[in-house]
């Protein structure tokens, strides 16, 4: 059974070398955290936040970067068995590469409590909190569709084809956008999340697709990457809908350009991994299901002020 949650919570922007006081005895000890490239601010903002209650519940964080490569990230996997870690908060580099990494740290007595990407496997981690990405993409995917008037050409840029959310999330906006028959996909590319990649191949489909109306991508730097080509050849027309909820597309949202995006809390689930650690290193247990999932929410002119270091302030 899949425990779900609606986000809630607040984050401010702090450096990742800051420092926090503890407000608990937790008996102490390292928790290694284990993130892709912070270069995303999405992944940035989950750094940060679990970096923080770890400090705040006693911990001593090991902060380590696996930049999305599979063997990295068991290497450092290895290095936090090795370091004596109490347990790893982990957003993985790959859900099937990833299993066998924390099940070694689970036999080497280290819990594993997975944050954004989940495992298509039960029972080798203590949590894997993730957003509702079949959710979030539903109500991107109907502001897209709305948005376009329910018809016209469009292209869709996706995720790593390694990453369970890229398909997560490309199969909710078709569950919404292929209900529109005047709905076309013209284009469909992968640019692995990144911003330069997403520039080039908007590029191309436009060059390909000159009628192209609209663009849904399934992270928000895809999506800045396609508004900066799409501005760059004066075609401020095309309606582009993005995914996570960066401050960035904010910006772009109050000043006019990306439509809309759908917010999934990264500082919330961050920080809920390492309170479920905290308490199962303490009880044993976390007294909450394994998977866990927790509601999007979408992103318009209308709330975007609101909306900062993926948190939605009051």
């Amino acid at each position: 059974m899949i425990a779900r949650r609606t986000f809630l919570g607040m984050l401010g922007a702090v450096p990742l070398v800051a420092a926090c006081s503890p407000d608990a005895d937790s008996g102490g000890g390292i928790i290694a955290i284990i993130m892709p490239p912070y270069d995303n601010p999405f992944f940035r903002a989950q750094a940060v936040a679990a970096r923080d209650r770890a400090v705040a519940l006693g911990y001593e964080p090991l902060m380590l970067v696996h930049d999305d490569d599979a063997s990295k990230q068991s290497e450092m996997i290895d290095t936090a068995i090795a370091r004596g870690a109490k347990a790893i908060i982990l957003d993985n580099a790959g859900a099937a590469a990833t299993v066998a990494a924390v099940r070694r740290a689970k036999l080497a007595g280290v819990p594993s409590f997975l944050i954004d990407r989940e495992l298509n496997v039960r029972g080798v981690a203590v949590s894997q909190i993730v957003s509702n990405n079949y959710q979030g993409a539903q109500i991107g995917a109907q502001a897209f569709v709305d948005a376009m008037a329910e018809k016209g050409s469009y292209a869709e840029l996706v995720g790593r084809e390694a990453d369970t959310n890229a398909a997560i999330r490309s199969q909710g906006f078709h569950a919404i956008i292929d209900q529109y028959p005047a709905m076309k996909q013209v284009a469909r590319q992968s640019a692995n999340w990144s911003q330069t990649e997403a520039y080039a191949k908007m590029e191309s489909m436009l060059q390909a697709n000159p009628q192209i109306k609209g663009v849904i991508a399934g992270n928000d730097t895809m999506a800045m990457g396609a508004w900066a080509a799409l501005k760059a050849a004066g075609r401020t027309d095309v309606i582009v809908v993005g995914f996570d909820g960066s401050d960035d597309v904010r910006q772009s949202i109050l000043s006019g350009g990306i439509r809309a995006t759908v917010l999934q809390p990264a500082s919330l689930q961050a920080r809920m991994a390492v309170e479920q650690a905290d308490t199962y290193l303490r009880t044993g247990s976390t007294g909450m299901p394994e998977k866990q999932l927790i509601d999007c929410i979408l992103i318009v002119p209308g709330n975007a002020e609101r909306l900062h270091d993926f948190d939605m302030r009051a």
